[in-house]
């Protein structure tokens, strides 16, 4: 098991990722249950106050929701949804970096630049191109879960709801599980490999303790995010132009506000 490591551990004059144990927890504050509505006010004073950073990587997010919907369209069927949001898992965190940099910029009272928002997508590369592939082979992973609880479909069509049960009851709850685990080790990962350079487990298991510790927040935070992507698509694609640079500023606002400073006075 990973120790918890106190926030003083980690003064250095080093990068985090050096000189440190790998695949250790940072500790992380106790958040009241309105806290992301904290975080989601914060971001829209940063989606106002940075345009032009707001419009690129909304239209970003944009046309890779607006390619989903038209794939659909074109094949005809849902089978393709899976596959699509497997790509979209492996380019979506390096989008989201973006606007984490952003927010951090007007943290640190700089003036925030594109060009410098987008330099982020090389800072500790290495372990966030492993997270992002550990996002995409849970995708995977889900998939295959749902092609094995498929066998649980009817044959017959127009079976009567009651055959249709077994099967929506095992998947809702298979789902959900994977979902949570999902949401569990992505929250807090990526701004913290971004701003610490700390390695892919370290990241993961800090994330997950920190939803762990605070879960009524949580579930507000993720009933959020579902709303802004739910939003997104049922508007094909073009609510993601707003919705996702709000969620990713706010993301990085619930992140420096959830996980302890590398420093204590």
């Amino acid at each position: 098991m990973p120790r918890t490591v106190h926030p003083s551990d980690l003064h250095s004059k080093d990068k985090d990722s050096k000189h440190s144990e790998y695949a250790r927890t940072i500790e992380c504050n106790q958040l009241s249950v309105s806290a992301p509505f904290h975080w989601l006010s914060l971001a829209l004073h940063d989606f106002i106050r940075m345009p032009l950073i707001s419009a690129f990587y909304g239209l970003c997010f944009m046309a890779a929701a607006i390619g989903i919907v038209l794939l659909i369209q074109w094949q005809g069927t849902h089978l393709v949804v899976m596959p699509a949001l497997v790509v979209y898992m492996l380019i979506g965190p390096f989008l989201a970096l973006g606007l984490y940099d952003a927010s951090w910029e007007r943290e640190k009272g700089h003036s925030a630049s594109l060009l410098h928002s987008m330099k982020a997508i090389g800072r500790n590369s290495t372990s966030q191109w492993a997270f992002a592939v550990l996002l995409a082979v849970s995708m995977i992973f889900w998939m295959r879960i749902a092609a094995l609880l498929h066998a649980l479909y009817p044959s017959v069509q127009g079976a009567p709801l009651t055959d249709f049960l077994p099967f929506l009851i095992i998947g809702s709850a298979v789902g959900f599980v994977l979902a949570c685990v999902v949401f569990s080790i992505s929250a807090f990962s990526i701004p913290l490999m971004m701003e610490r350079r700390v390695d892919v487990m370290t990241a993961v298991f800090t994330s997950f303790n920190a939803v762990r510790s605070n879960i009524p927040a949580m579930i507000v935070w993720a009933a959020l995010i579902c709303g802004g992507i739910l939003i997104g698509f049922a508007t094909y694609g073009i609510g993601m132009l707003f919705t996702m640079p709000i969620l990713g500023y706010a993301t990085w606002h619930a992140y420096h506000e959830t996980i302890k400073k590398k420093h204590t006075p």
